[in-house]
């Protein structure tokens, strides 16, 4: 039975994550930061199912912050793969908290590397790269792209990609780079725009909310569905041979265009709720992200399948069901028709 380690395993991509290598026979270790508040709910039903589904689910406690802790976590479990997806990841919060980011974000990153280094350099380790890295830089994107960050949060997964590449280089450990663009799901955190958009939706036709108020309407991101991107990231630590990849749908929307399609969906017009406020504008913006995905393609035979308009659906349909306004709607379909995967859990 593989060992695999997942850093920010209560997020949306550990989550996912968890539940997929769990279906592929893994016993899965994942690293949660000690807070006064518990933040488990996207991993909550695999612990409640776990004594039926025989799943190997084991939870630790760790700071990225702390590299004895790691170093420690590292040593105990001997895992196979290490999954490095945990980070400060608002990027937007990251202009207010630059040293932290940097610290968690960035040095994180070194103190998982230097546990592997030193304790055993078989480990396979999959550094959770971001789209933001480009920042600047004209699209589309691929491994090949130079990179020009805009944000605290860009300079830290920078940082982070650069010593993934130096450790693999200088070390000849088996070290992946996912780039992955954004990717979003009934999971997404709710302060990030796509959730925030949907949950406003939600509220509003609740009668819990009059307006959504938003920042730049006029950014354009390659937007993709996250069960299918965790896939991938899988697949980067089974290939016979480590790398960088780029993942993405190789399409690019605004913000404006998510609002206008979910929505729609929904039966509103948006121009009647959505309101501007400068407070969530970012200092330094990044205009346009859009993945050139096709070495994923050729190497990893990974595509993606979810649309655009499928992912509006499938996130307005579980926000609508979480506030008791609709039992099965068109993203339900969707997901039975184009998401054949069995591991993942609807919502």
């Amino acid at each position: 039975m593989k060992k695999a380690l997942i850093t920010g395993v209560t997020g949306q991509d550990g989550s996912y994550l968890t539940e997929l290598l769990l279906s592929k026979g893994y016993e899965v270790h994942g690293i949660v930061r000690r807070a006064s508040t518990m933040n488990r709910e996207r991993i909550d039903h695999i612990k409640r199912d776990e004594h039926a589904k025989g799943n190997k689910l084991f939870i630790h406690y760790g700071d990225l912050a702390d590299g004895e802790q790691i170093s420690d976590i590292v040593y105990n479990i001997k895992p196979d793969e290490v999954y490095h997806l945990g980070a400060q990841s608002h990027v937007r919060v990251s202009f207010d908290i630059a040293e932290y980011s940097g610290n968690v974000t960035g040095l994180g990153t070194t103190r998982i590397l230097e546990a592997i280094r030193r304790g055993n350099k078989k480990i396979k380790f999959y550094q959770a790269s971001s789209s933001e890295m480009f920042g600047s830089a004209k699209p589309p994107q691929n491994e090949n792209t130079p990179f020009a960050p805009r944000s605290p949060y860009a300079c830290a997964k920078l940082y982070s990609y650069w010593m993934a590449r130096n450790y693999r280089e200088g070390y000849k450990l088996f070290i992946c780079n996912g780039i992955l663009f954004n990717h979003e799901s009934p999971r997404r955190g709710e302060n990030f725009v796509t959730r925030k958009v949907t949950m406003g939706i939600a509220a509003i036709l609740a009668g819990k909310q009059k307006y959504l108020y938003m920042g730049n309407l006029e950014a354009k991101r390659d937007w993709g569905f996250t069960p299918e991107y965790v896939e991938a990231m899988h697949k980067m630590l089974q290939h016979k041979t480590s790398g960088d990849y780029v993942i993405g749908t190789g399409e690019t929307h605004s913000v404006k265009e998510f609002i206008e399609k979910a929505f729609a969906y929904a039966g509103l017009d948006w121009k009647k709720y959505v309101k501007i406020d400068p407070r969530y504008y970012r200092a330094t913006e990044v205009d346009v992200l859009l993945a050139n995905a096709e070495k994923a393609k050729k190497i990893l035979k990974w595509t993606p399948k979810v649309t655009f308009s499928d992912l509006v659906k499938i996130m307005v349909d579980s926000d609508m069901r979480k506030a008791g306004l609709l039992s099965i709607g068109q993203g339900d379909e969707i997901i039975r028709k184009k998401f054949s995967a069995k591991w993942w859990q609807k919502d």
